[in-house]
This record gives C-alpha cells, sequence and structure tokens, in this order.
C-alpha cells in the first residue's frame, strides 16, 4: 500500500483538500472493477485533530496528528490562502515533519501555491518549481534560491511535485495517479473527471501584471512608459536615454526590479495588450498586430505563440466573445 498523507493546514482552500481524496479514492475503486488491490492508503494528517475554516462555517476532522505518522510515502500540501507570510507562519509547525519524511523516502507534492509551504522548507532551494502565475511576483520575492518555471503545470525533481495555478493541481494528481496506479487508470480517472490528459502547460491563462513593488523610481517609470506607448517600437537604447541611465546599467537595475529584462517586459506588455483586443474586438490578427507595434507577422505570431502557448487565431477562437456565445 502507499500512504498518502494529505497535510490539512491553516487556511487551507477547501478544495485542494477534497480534491486529492477524491482521485486516489476513485483510484483505488478502478482498481478494484479491474480485478486488482487498492493501494492507496489515504489519511488527512494534521496539527490537531479538527481544523476550522471560514470562521467555523466548515470544519476537516483529520485522521490522525503528524505525531502519529511514522512512515508516509507521499506528502500531499494543499494550496493555501490569505497572506501568504501569514499562513507559512501559522502552519511553521508543518515544515521539520516535511523535512523529516522527505529525507526518510517520501516523495512532497504542492498544489497551486502549497508551493509556498514547500518552498519554507528549504527543500526546493537550487531545484525548479510550479506555483500559480497570479502569485509569480511574490513567490520569487520570498525565494530567491529557488527557480519558479513560468507556464508549467506539473514540475518534478528528486520526489518534489509542484503544480500551477488553481484546477492546474488535477494534472499533478493524475501524473501521481499514473506513476503509482498505471497509465491505464489514469485514463480512467482523466474520463470520470473529465480532465484533460498530459495538459503540460497554464500559459494561456497567465495575465502578464508587471512588477512594481519596488522602490527603483526610473525602472517603475520606465513600466509605466512602456505600457502607455503600447503601439510604439520602442528601444532598449531609448529607454536608457529617457531616464539618464546608462544602457547596462538600466538593463541591470530593470531586471532586477521586475524579475524581467527590459525586452522581455515590453514583449510580455505588448502581447498581453493583444491577447485583450482579440477576446473583445473584432479586428483581424494583423490589425491586433499593428495595433501594439509590431509589422512582422511571423515574428508577432511565433512570439505570441511563444508566451501563451496558442497561436493567435487558436486564442481568439478560445476566448473571445463571439467564440463564447456560439
Amino acid at each position: 500500500m502507499i500512504h498518502v498523507s494529505i497535510l490539512v493546514p491553516n487556511e487551507a482552500v477547501m478544495a485542494s483538500l477534497v480534491d486529492p481524496r477524491t482521485i486516489f479514492t476513485g483510484a483505488n475503486s478502478f482498481l478494484e472493477a479491474a480485478g486488482h488491490k487498492p493501494i492507496f492508503d489515504i489519511q488527512f494528517v494534521g496539527l490537531t485533530r479538527e481544523v476550522e475554516y471560514n470562521g467555523g462555517l466548515f470544519a476537516v476532522r483529520t485522521d490522525a496528528l503528524l505525531s502519529e505518522i511514522k512512515k508516509t510515502d507521499l506528502i500531499i500540501i494543499p494550496a493555501i490562502s490569505g497572506d501568504l507570510s501569514t499562513a507559512i507562519e501559522i502552519n511553521k509547525d508543518f515544515l521539520p515533519w516535511i523535512i523529516e519524511h522527505y529525507k526518510n523516502g517520501s516523495e512532497v507534492a504542492s498544489l497551486c501555491i502549497g508551493s509556498f509551504l514547500l518552498a519554507s522548507t528549504g527543500l526546493l532551494n537550487g531545484k525548479e518549481c510550479s506555483s500559480h502565475w497570479q502569485t509569480a511576483n511574490e513567490f520569487r520575492e520570498m525565494f530567491p534560491q529557488v527557480t519558479l518555471v513560468d507556464g508549467r503545470i506539473v514540475t518534478e525533481q528528486n520526489g518534489l511535485y509542484s503544480s500551477g495555478g488553481a484546477s492546474s493541481y488535477w494534472n499533478l494528481l493524475l501524473h501521481l495517479t499514473e506513476k503509482h496506479a498505471g497509465r491505464e487508470i489514469a485514463i480512467i480517472a482523466s474520463k470520470i473527471f473529465a480532465l484533460e490528459i498530459d495538459r503540460k502547460s497554464q500559459s494561456p491563462f497567465i495575465m502578464f501584471n508587471g512588477q512594481k513593488n519596488h522602490e527603483d523610481e526610473p525602472i517603475r517609470l520606465a513600466q509605466e512608459f512602456i505600457e502607455k506607448n503600447i503601439a510604439e517600437k520602442i528601444s532598449i537604447d531609448d529607454l536608457a536615454d529617457k531616464f539618464a541611465i546608462g544602457r547596462r546599467h538600466f538593463d541591470r537595475r530593470f531586471k532586477k526590479a521586475t524579475n524581467n529584462t527590459a525586452g522581455e517586459y515590453i514583449q510580455r506588455v505588448k502581447i498581453e495588450a493583444a491577447k485583450k483586443e482579440l477576446e473583445t474586438s473584432n479586428k483581424n490578427v494583423n490589425e491586433v498586430m499593428y495595433d501594439v507595434g509590431y509589422t512582422d507577422a511571423k515574428t508577432f505570431r511565433s512570439l505570441f505563440k511563444k508566451l501563451t502557448g496558442l497561436s493567435p487565431v487558436e486564442y481568439r477562437n478560445k476566448y473571445s466573445r463571439e467564440a463564447a456565445v456560439a
């Protein structure tokens, strides 16, 4: 049997507690239906016997306390909510337990922004991690020794797993189901729960919101200039001259303040504007391209697909008002 410890932290997102239990319980039933023995032994594990949520509106009763678990094979860290620094602080007693069991051979998987708890253990230092795109800037500020991978749904390194944002964690749960119960059971689970198996990217869902929580005022002004002049062709040299900063020094300061090079920032701002036009306007792709300052269709389409995972036409078909009505 594979022992699965689903942690029950304070300030957890309720669905990310329930869904792992649902899919592993489902996998057991699919195995039994195929004439095999169930393989997952699933427990809610916490610091206390009961954990209240939403001001006591809901409560989860744990199956076991941390101190009662002597050996576990897979630890699931659900998503947390609210102020993330506070959420980490009130759940800090989980961290040494996670570290101890990982060193003793347990795998550890974080769902969505449960990655903040996993990163707080230090186990991800020097490694890659997936998380929700919306909290990417905050994650990078808090955990500079961890490489946050934009867009990727599932990241796996040395028995540590992490997933992209929100419902993307279902793909990590399918991945773990396949690893332990086999491809056939994972496919059945994907069909029963209506999940797209092997989805690799959350890029189509990302909304770029430039990091401005920094103290470098000239760089903040440069960001605002880029965002107000989307239709213009903006060079890095012009930006450096405009704000009276040497080009090389400007590049270093921009990267340090925003976690993007100035060139990346310009591209992301322009593509985000293009996405909004494709969602809401009737303009064709070339018109949208010109509106955001590109004149070469091949370059625009290539960059759009690189940042979103979809071509401009695919993106429009997926997200435009007309497509939604149709």
